[in-house]
This record gives structure tokens, C-alpha cells and sequence, in this order.
């Protein structure tokens, strides 16, 4: 994280940041030292007439040398005149390079970071307030990104300081104070830490160092003991506000607008991203604005922070173990290449002095081999370990930001952190974390032929092999009502071709397993299955040299309970569905059919629908049809339906348009018909408000049978899924003779 914390002009840990425009950090004395002042004949030349050499000399205003040059010295001819009246004007200009964008420094050192700045020496009096006089304007160009940011009357202070960014390095530089800390005394090898610190003897002890060594006795009475540096209880070392009232202070005062020095910050401003008073909404400047109240915009951001670290997180894991494999692969290459070392000079000493100068080939092709696979996986191990860092000290900054409970200074950096972390996470793109080789020498040697073929002897390639076992993606298998969906993948260092793949299923029963796929995809669903079962699945891959081993079994369980709508590709033209398929009606007065989405052979299922409106008496069907049942007649009319169908008094069970058990009670607006299919016991109940109508309407019902409705205009139902089968139910009205 350290990384994070240093300025990229002085290379050491920031103080007293800034937040520049562009979101980047740079600290005060640095920004005093890399602003630059344009002069005012400058400002208005067109970019392409700006000079491109030093800027031309122009008469100082003031009676004297500037503060930067000393009495009885004369100011260079080149950078006379660079900004009036400035104390800095000596050792500053500007050289426009418009195909560029970046201004030059001269003279200029170069940072531990690379970047130009000025050195060190007073700063012009633009970089703390704009001249009064308009002797030219001043701008700062951020060390990162290169972008320039014009100062105002205000200075360096219009630029907000970054609270939460110096309470973190105030916390890192203590935590690393007291992680130095050990005792001077100490015999043992690491020392232990250091409890105290005697501000007269100026050593610190351990605890048992101090008892043999420091007793609180005689001459030593009277010195006094002390913290350690870095402890809580130490007297802090740092300046300003970073040890006082800054935001890593105890004490921490609520900070308070840049613009109104007696009002907290109580809002955000989306337009202007940035926090505001009470008073600022007053003014008016951001009156049209989207204003939302600070609390909940810091909650917001604050999440979205943490959502993106979680993608940054997932990558480093995946990152750290890659790197355990890359070096497992080393081990496997040094290990495979003694191998087929030791084995090629056994074949080539056999072959006496005929085979001697071919064996000094074949050993430097297989050391050409074993450094190109070595040097390839180095180059990946450095390079994934750079990433590592660098996104693994972008998290813990990121953490610590978390930590703070500053809501405006969290809000002033949180946009940069969030693209910042999106960008470290894009930087793992696909493949960047598998191997680039494999750790298997694809050469054989063959030792048959015959002496005369000894001086065209050379590696051959191994031969094809079975594709190894594939590797199940758990967490890209799921159910869905009686589906489920399988994905796969073979192993990285994986190189014998797969030309397919074979997918098996059992029964749900705990039955043989049958192919359910053939094919190069490695996702597939499977419908049609049953509700509220546990189904095996396993795969394996094949090529012209066979099939290769079965992959783990996977286990997944159905849903217990059916959610389905009507469907609509199914339906007779003349339904009408809406309430994303869940409501249907009719267009004609004839009885048209509609059945559900769901298909079911095995198990107890229950569904209801409710009469959302029922008109002149019209006779509603309700019950179970086979995928080609008839769609222009009344359900139950043909051998294909099982159902109810009833009137506003009573209601008759009907299958191959035979009419059975007339029972009272009919429907009406607000009615709810039930309908209990009990494949178990091979039965279809049906119920009217929660009444069961007659015994069972239908036994021995096998197959597979779809939820079914006929209706016409007249009505209009809803359907409701997902139900548990009723426990109990009202006594059964008799049929009616």
C-alpha cells in the first residue's frame, strides 16, 4: 500500500495532500514548487504563435531584486519578467509545446518518480494567492496525468485538502514507528518490542529489559518512561494538522466548507460532484443542481467502492493461486526435463560412438526446450507478481478509505477510487492468469530403427492422447423449476485436442446414467425433468484417440414446488394473456384452450386460479391435457383432457366428452378453483374456495400432463403458482343426483 501513499513528485509519503481536478493527490510544498505562472503577454497569443524557446525578457515592476535573487545580482535575461512583482519570477518560465500538451520547467530536476519539478526555493506568490495587480495567471499541471488546472484568486487554498488521504499515511507512519520499535537491550534474535522509552538514558526497553536493566529505583527514579514512538499513547512527531486537529486526529472537528468557514458540509452535489453547505445552496450557485443529502450519498458511494473491491479481491485470490501453480509448473519442468534427460542419455550411450554426435544435439534440444519453458514461465511469475502488488496495495489503501468515517473527504476521492479499482480489475483480462506452457516435453525418443538410420535420428512428436478429465463449473450449475443447466471446462495445461463432449443424467432416482448430449458446447440445459428430484449429471471428452475419463458427479435438486404461466405459443389463436402471461381470456364466444409452460409426469402439484370475471353464465374449464390436445373445443371434450367445467351452481368431471359427478356449487367474480394432480397416487382433485368437489375426479391418470384452461370471452382468470399442496381441505360435497 506504501506505493499509494507517496507523492509522484517527491517520491515520499504525501504531506499536507491536495486534491487536484483530475482526482490525483499531490502534496502543498510540492504543488508550491511545480506551479507555473503565465506571463500576461503570454495569455493571449493563439497556441500556435506561443514561442517556443524562453519566454522574452520583460522589465521587472519592482524597485529590487525579487526575494529569489540575491542583492547585487542580476536575474537572467530569459526569465526576466515571468510573472510581475513574483518573487520566484527568476527561476521559473513556460515553454508552450502545443503537439505535446505538457509545459517545460527550467531549470528542472527529475523526482524519484520521474516527474520534472522546479528546484526547491521559494514559491511564486500565484501558487498561494493570484497576483493582485494581474501580472499574469497561474496554472499547475498534475505529475500523473498531465492535465492543467488554472488557479483562481484563492490559490493553492481553492484546492481542497485531502483529509482522509492524510489521516491514513498519519496511521501507516505510526504503524511502521511501532513495528521499528524494538529493544536496544535484548539478547534475543528479533529483538522484542519495545514497551518504554526513558527520555534521559534515550533507550528503549522491553518489558524484561526494563525490570533487569531500568529498575524504578536509586538514580533511575527520576527519569521518566515514555511510550514507545508509534505507540497511542506516544506524543505525536508530525506538524500541522496531521498530528493536531487533521483527520487522523482524536479530537477529529467536523470539517467545514472552503467557502463558509462557519458551515459543516450537509449535502452533496451530484452536478458538481462535491460536498456542500447549507449556505452554498443559499447562495444559489447550486440551486439547480442535484443536490442529495451527504449521509446517503457517502452510504452510496461507499458501496459502490466496496462492490468493485470485491471483483479486485476475487482477481488477487485467483492471482495468488496462479502463482502457486506457476511455480508447482517450475518444479514439474525442472522435474519432467531431468527426466527426459536422464533417459536420452541412456538411449544415446547404448548406441555407443555412433550415437555420440547425435546425442550432443538431442541434449541441447532438450536444454533449448527446458529454458524456453523456464524463461516463458519467469516472465509470467514477474509479471502477474507486479500486478499482485500493485492491486493488492490498491486494496488495502482502498480499505483503509473505507475505515474512515469522514463522509465529504470519502466523497472527494471515492469517484477516482471506484474507476480506478474498475480499471485494476479490467487489467486481469481473459487468460492472463493461465499458463503459457506446459510443464509435459512433447518428445519421445525413438530407439528402434535400425544403425544406418542413426545419423537421422530427432525427436519425434508424441502421440495423441485421450483428453484429460473435465473440470465442472459449480458456480455455473443451477436448477430452474424441473431444469437444470451444466457447465464445463478443461483443465489449463490441458493440449491434447478435444473434438466433444458427452453429458449424462440419471433418472432422479438414483438409476443408470443416459446421454442426454453430444457436442462441442460446454453449457447445456436440460428441460422436461421432475419436480422435486435429485439428478446425477457427469461429462467427459472425447477425440480421435477415444474417450477420455468421466469428470466428478455433480448433484442437483429440482424445484420442490412448479412456477409456471400460461403459454402463449401453445394457445389458440383467440387467447388473450397479459400480466406476463399469468392472466388469460378470450377474443371469441367459443371455448378456446390454453395450457402452462410446465410439464409433469411425477410428483404432487397444485396450482389455483381466481375468476378475476365471470359474465352471463359462461362454463369455464379447468383441469390436465397432453401437449396435443385439441384448442378449439372445450377442454375434456376429446381423450386428450382431464377436467372440470362449471357453471355459477354446480360443476361435472368430463373426459372424453363423458360427463360424471355433478356436485353443487359453482363460481363466480372473486371465485379460486384449485387443481390437486397427484401423480404418486395417479389421481386429479379439484377444489372451489378451498372445497374439495366430489371424491378424486379421475383415477389411474399416468403420463405427461400440462396445466389446461378452456374459456371464452365471458371470462376472465389468473393464474397462481408456486403453491404448496393444501394439508387440509374441506369435507367433499357429494355428487348430486
Amino acid at each position: 500500500m506504501e506505493e499509494e501513499l507517496k507523492c509522484p513528485v517527491c517520491g515520499s509519503l504525501f504531506r499536507e495532500p491536495i486534491i487536484l481536478p483530475c482526482s490525483h493527490n499531490v502534496c502543498l510544498p510540492c504543488a508550491r514548487t511545480i506551479a507555473v505562472q503565465t506571463p500576461e503577454s503570454e495569455q493571449h497569443l493563439p497556441p500556435l504563435l506561443h514561442p517556443r524557446g524562453p519566454a522574452p525578457p520583460a522589465a521587472a515592476p519592482g524597485p529590487g531584486p525579487g526575494p529569489g535573487a540575491t542583492a547585487g545580482s542580476t536575474a537572467p535575461p530569459d526569465a526576466e519578467g515571468a510573472a510581475g512583482g513574483g518573487d520566484h519570477a527568476d527561476k521559473l518560465s513556460l515553454h508552450s509545446e502545443t503537439d505535446s500538451g505538457y509545459g517545460s520547467y527550467t531549470p528542472s530536476l527529475k523526482s524519484p518518480n520521474g516527474v520534472r519539478v522546479l528546484p526547491l526555493g521559494p514559491a511564486p506568490p500565484s501558487a498561494v494567492a493570484a497576483p493582485r495587480g494581474g501580472g499574469g495567471s497561474s496554472s499547475l499541471t498534475c505529475p500523473q496525468c498531465h492535465r492543467s488546472a488554472s488557479l483562481d484568486q484563492r490559490g493553492l487554498r481553492g484546492f481542497q485538502r485531502n483529509r482522509l488521504l492524510e489521516a491514513i499515511v498519519q496511521r501507516y507512519q505510526q504503524g511502521r514507528a511501532a513495528a521499528a520499535a524494538k529493544c536496544q537491550l535484548c539478547d534475543r534474535s528479533p529483538p522484542e518490542p519495545a514497551a518504554v522509552l526513558c527520555e534521559q538514558c534515550e533507550v528503549l526497553y522491553c518489558a524484561a529489559c526494563q525490570l533487569r536493566c531500568h529498575p524504578a529505583r536509586g538514580p533511575f527514579a527520576k527519569h521518566r518512561l515514555a511510550p514507545p514512538p508509534g505507540h497511542p499513547g506516544a506524543p505525536s512527531g508530525g506538524g500541522g494538522e496531521a498530528g493536531g486537529k487533521g483527520a487522523g486526529g482524536g479530537g477529529r472537528k467536523l470539517p467545514t466548507c472552503a467557502e463558509h468557514d462557519l458551515e459543516n458540509y450537509s449535502m452533496y452535489c451530484v452536478s458538481c460532484r462535491s460536498p456542500v453547505c447549507y449556505q452554498c445552496l443559499e447562495d444559489g450557485r447550486h440551486g439547480k443542481h442535484d443536490v442529495k443529502a451527504l449521509g446517503a450519498m457517502w452510504k452510496q458511494h461507499k458501496a459502490q467502492l466496496s462492490q468493485a473491491l470485491n471483483g479486485v479481491s476475487d482477481k488477487a485470490k485467483e492471482a495468488k493461486e496462479f502463482l502457486v501453480q506457476l511455480k508447482n509448473l517450475l518444479q514439474q519442468i525442472q522435474e519432467n526435463g531431468l527426466d527426459y534427460e536422464a533417459c536420452l542419455v541412456a538411449q544415446c550411450d547404448a548406441l555407443v560412438d555412433a550415437l555420440t554426435r547425435q546425442k550432443a544435439k538431442l541434449l541441447t534440444k532438450v536444454t533449448k526446450e527446458r529454458e524456453h519453458k523456464l524463461k516463458v514461465v519467469w516472465d509470467q511469475i514477474n509479471h502477474c507478481t507486479l500486478k499482485l502488488r500493485q492491486s493488492t496495495g490498491l486494496m488495502e489503501y482502498c480499505l483503509e478509505v473505507i475505515k474512515e468515517n469522514d463522509p465529504s473527504g470519502f466523497l472527494q476521492i471515492s469517484d477516482a477510487l471506484i474507476k480506478r479499482v474498475q480499471v485494476s480489475q479490467e487489467q486481469w483480462v481473459k487468460g492472463a492468469l493461465e499458463p503459457k506452457v506446459s510443464a509435459e516435453f512433447d518428445l519421445t525418443l525413438d530407439s528402434e530403427p535400425l544403425l544406418q538410420s542413426i545419423h537421422q535420428l530427432d525427436f519425434i512428436q508424441m502421440k495423441c492422447r485421450v483428453p484429460p478429465v473435465p473440470l465442472l463449473q459449480l458456480e455455473k450449475c443451477c436448477t430452474r423449476n424441473n431444469s437444470v443447466t451444466l457447465a464445463w471446462r478443461m483443465p489449463p495445461l490441458s493440449h491434447n485436442p478435444v473434438e466433444g463432449y458427452i453429458l449424462e443424467l440419471d433418472d432422479g432416482d438414483g438409476g443408470q446414467f443416459r446421454e442426454v448430449y453430444v457436442g462441442k458446447e460446454t453449457l447445456c440445459t436440460i428441460d422436461g425433468l421432475h419436480f422435486n428430484s435429485t439428478y446425477n449429471a457427469r461429462v467427459k471428452a472425447f477425440n480421435s484417440s477415444g474417450v477420455g475419463p468421466y469428470s466428478k458427479t455433480v448433484v442437483l435438486q429440482t424445484s420442490d414446488v412448479a412456477w409456471f404461466s400460461f403459454d402463449p405459443s401453445s394457445a389458440h389463436r383467440d387467447i388473450v394473456l397479459s400480466n406476463d402471461n399469468q392472466t388469460a381470456t378470450c377474443s371469441s364466444y367459443d371455448d378456446r384452450v390454453v395450457l402452462g409452460t410446465a410439464a409433469f409426469s411425477k410428483g404432487v402439484h397444485y396450482w389455483e386460479l381466481h375468476v378475476d370475471r365471470y359474465d352471463n353464465h359462461p362454463d369455464p374449464a379447468f383441469g390436465i391435457a397432453r401437449i396435443n390436445v385439441a384448442k378449439d373445443m372445450m377442454l375434456g371434450k376429446d381423450d386428450k383432457a382431464w377436467a372440470m367445467y362449471v357453471d355459477n351452481n354446480r360443476s361435472w368431471f368430463m373426459h372424453c366428452n363423458s360427463h360424471t359427478n355433478r356436485t353443487e356449487g359453482g363460481v363466480s367474480k372473486g371465485a379460486t378453483v384449485g387443481v390437486l394432480l397427484d401423480l404418486n397416487k395417479h389421481n386429479l382433485t379439484f377444489y372451489i374456495n378451498g372445497q374439495q368437489q366430489g371424491p378424486p375426479a379421475f383415477e389411474n391418470v399416468e403420463g405427461v400432463f400440462m396445466p389446461a384452461l378452456s374459456l371464452n370471452r365471458n371470462v376472465q382468470v389468473t393464474l397462481r403458482t408456486g403453491l404448496e399442496v393444501p394439508q387440509c381441505v374441506k369435507q367433499p360435497k357429494l355428487p348430486s343426483n
